[in-house]
C-alpha cells in the first residue's frame, strides 16, 4: 500500500514543502487565537486586578472566602471574615475584588 502511494507522488504532482506545511501552520494560528492570546489576555487583566487591591476592597479567594481587606504587603494579604476574625491569604490566590473602595476626594471643601 505504501509503495503505491510513493510511486502514484513521484510524478510531478504540484504539491510542495508549502503544500505540505500549510495546514500544520494554519493550526498554529488557530490555536494562538482561540487559545494562546485569550489566556495572557487573562492573566494581564488578573495582574492589574491583584496591583490594584488596597485596604478596604472586598475579595473573594479561590477558596470561596470573602472578606474585608485589612492590610496590604508585597504578596500577602490580611482580610477580615468577620466576628473579628482575620485571615492571611497570598495575594495571587484571589479570584475577584467586589466592593472597589474609591479614595477619598478631601482636597476639596464642599460648597
Amino acid at each position: 500500500m505504501l509503495n503505491i502511494l510513493m510511486q502514484s507522488n513521484t510524478g510531478g504532482s504540484g504539491v510542495g514543502l508549502i503544500g505540505q506545511l500549510l495546514p500544520f501552520i494554519l493550526i498554529g494560528f488557530v490555536f494562538y487565537f482561540l487559545l494562546i492570546r485569550p489566556q495572557n489576555k487573562r492573566m494581564k487583566e488578573h495582574k492589574a486586578m491583584l496591583a490594584a487591591v488596597t485596604r478596604g476592597d472586598t475579595v473573594v479567594t479561590s477558596g470561596g472566602l470573602v472578606g474585608k481587606v485589612v492590610k496590604v504587603t508585597d504578596d500577602e494579604l490580611t482580610i477580615d471574615a468577620g466576628s473579628g476574625v482575620k485571615l492571611k491569604v497570598m495575594k495571587h490566590m484571589l479570584n475577584d475584588v467586589r466592593n472597589k473602595t474609591v479614595a477619598a476626594n478631601d482636597s476639596e471643601k464642599k460648597k
